[in-house]
């Protein structure tokens, strides 16, 4: 958890549950560690025969401004994956960035 550059919280939207333990993982590993809502990624995962389509989630507030992507591996996975290269590719810039801020500072 420290230090971490990015975090992907996978949940089913098919339990209610989930939807609330979701704050609990915000906290502990999104804004405890000053994370910035695109090192961030939701995954709504659905599987096979599942009723919830790929509308609005009930997600509270704060959740509902970090990115979200509905999956499901046996109709779209390439989808899935395209939206993970691009949330991967935002990481990568993120700290890429923060490490030239870094450099900078020492030198001046």
């Amino acid at each position: 958890m420290k230090d971490s550059s990015g975090v992907v919280i996978i949940f089913n939207p098919d339990v209610p549950s989930q939807l609330k333990e979701i704050e609990t993982w915000f906290s502990m590993f999104i804004s405890s560690q000053g994370l910035q809502d695109n090192q961030c990624l939701l995954m709504a995962h659905h599987k096979p025969g599942s009723d919830v389509k790929d509308g609005r989630l009930p997600l509270a507030s704060h959740l509902s401004k970090l990115p979200l992507i509905h999956s499901n591996l046996e109709e779209e996975p390439e989808d899935v994956r395209r939206a993970f290269c691009r949330y991967l590719g935002t990481v990568v810039n993120t700290m890429s960035e923060s490490r030239e801020r870094e450099e900078m500072s020492i030198i001046t």
